[in-house]
């Protein structure tokens, strides 16, 4: 199990949601009602599931990869610790995740 917090773009608190291992980040995300479109349903063909990875958090994450670098090139306010949210998957080492939702991200498709 991992606790995921969400947080808004002016980083307070959103919302914390319990996830499985195993799990996505984007259908967490989706889930908990969260502005990521992933409008390509999470096959890694666009950035609209770019989230912000809190700094200690991001060293629990593998490497991104050169694809994912490649779209996150493309993605509004990305930063150093930027991912697509499509792209990380849980598990119960993580124990603990803390994203933030860029400026400006909107779900257009409504999830």
């Amino acid at each position: 199990m991992t606790l995921v917090r969400f947080l808004k773009a002016d980083g307070s608190l959103d919302k914390e949601v319990e996830a499985e291992s195993g799990q996505r980040l984007l259908d967490v995300a989706w889930a908990a009602r969260e502005p990521l479109e992933g409008a390509c349903e999470g096959v890694m063909a666009c950035s609209t599931c770019h989230v912000i990875v809190d700094s200690e958090d991001f060293e629990k994450l593998p490497s991104a990869s050169e694809e994912e670098e490649d779209l996150l090139d493309l993605a509004a306010y990305a930063t150093r610790t930027s991912r697509l949210a499509c792209q990380i998957l849980l598990t119960d080492e993580m124990e603990t995740l803390t994203v933030r939702v860029p400026a400006g991200a909107k779900n257009w498709m409504g999830r």
